[in-house]
């Protein structure tokens, strides 16, 4: 129950100061920040390196890491458009090739990690500079632009009265389950079938829910009962926390190790169809970096570097902090480089934070 409280607390500071950043950046800027429009612009941003992020928190809580992310999302979002584009596939057969595809070269690095040993930062980091080579080459230096239909996944807003109605079904699964918890978990649950309505009614005030954020929310639900209500996820937090325990309670930590790369290969598969569309092109740089971002969001969230211990609601939290930056400091015109000084900044603190924290167990 300690450990619960402190990070029940954890979280609490985290929402009080994105709260905070969100006043100042709506005091700058004459209350454009917070306006519909921006915070609509604001959510579709975040929605890619969420779920990245998403993803890096199973990855992260079984102690491991994926600096891939990024160029394998760049990789198979332009595997799509290409497959769409080039050789007429239909969206569903390109959209689930690349996702498959996600799938095996996430097992791939993971079978190189769990049976060989070798570091999972090396075969990563082998895998990101092999995606970005190859992404250069299937796309020959070219920007590739998808067909109209691919669009509408990264582009669209659901109609208002089917944003609502989502809406309506989350706020009532966040109210079973406060119903059903006790301290504060109750509190949080109350508090997100409150604000599932009331993110509805924002969105709607410009377009509608984008349909960015619907795949993430979907996501991040099935990923978050994954974690929390399965052998699998309850397996990854063992493994993170203590492996040797875990090893000697008969867990399989190899097929638990190339599970979690698959998943979040799968991810990237999604991620990487999320961008192409939102951006309108398969470009030579995309993804680029992304797998920082996604790793920042993690820590920042509440996920532990040394494994056993991370939120996926957590992650996309922090995605919003970071986002918030990037979009207040965009609107007010700030020199580039104070972006990620002040990213830099939180990451580190969040660190820290994190550390102090297991001193204290």
């Amino acid at each position: 129950m300690k450990r619960d409280v402190r990070w029940d607390w954890r979280t609490l500071t985290m929402l009080i100061a994105l709260a905070v950043i969100w006043i100042v950046f709506s005091a700058a800027t004459h209350g454009t920040f917070l306006s519909p429009r921006n915070l609509s612009l604001l959510a579709r941003q975040m929605s890619v390196t969420s779920v990245l992020a998403t993803g890096m928190v199973l990855v992260i809580v079984a102690g491991q890491i994926d600096l891939s992310v990024g160029a394998m999302s760049g990789l198979l979002g332009a595997l799509a458009a290409i497959a769409a584009t080039t050789f007429g596939w239909p969206l569903p057969l390109a959209f689930g090739a690349a996702i498959a595809l996600g799938a095996l070269l996430g097992a791939a690095q993971g079978s190189l990690i769990a049976y060989l040993g070798i570091p999972p930062f090396i075969v990563t980091l082998g895998g990101m500079l092999l995606f970005q080579g190859a992404l250069l080459g299937i796309t020959r230096g070219i920007t590739i632009t998808p067909p109209p239909a691919f669009l509408l996944v990264g582009q669209t807003y659901l109609p208002p009265a089917a944003g609502l109605a989502l809406s309506g079904v989350l706020a009532l699964a966040f109210a079973w389950q406060a119903v059903r918890a006790k301290g504060m978990a109750r509190v949080r649950f109350a508090v997100l079938a409150l604000l599932a309505p009331a993110f509805t009614l924002l969105m709607n005030a410009y377009e509608g829910v984008p349909v960015p954020v619907v795949i993430l929310l979907v996501l991040a639900s099935l990923l978050a009962l994954t974690a929390s209500r399965t052998p699998f996820g309850r397996h990854l937090y063992a493994v993170g926390g203590n492996r040797e325990a875990a090893f000697y309670s008969g867990i399989p930590i190899a097929k638990r190790l190339i599970g979690v790369f698959m998943l979040m290969g799968a991810l990237c598969g999604i991620a990487g169809i999320v961008l192409t569309a939102r951006v309108g092109a398969a470009t030579t740089d995309a993804g680029r970096m992304m797998e920082l971002d996604a790793i920042a969001a993690a820590v920042i969230g509440g996920t532990s570097l040394m494994g056993g211990r991370g939120s996926v609601w957590g992650a996309i939290l922090g995605a919003l902090v970071m986002a918030s930056l990037d979009n207040g400091m965009s609107l007010l015109d700030t020199e580039a480089f104070w972006q990620p000084i002040l990213k830099g900044t939180i990451l580190v603190a969040a660190v820290a934070a994190d550390m102090a924290g297991r001193r204290r167990d």
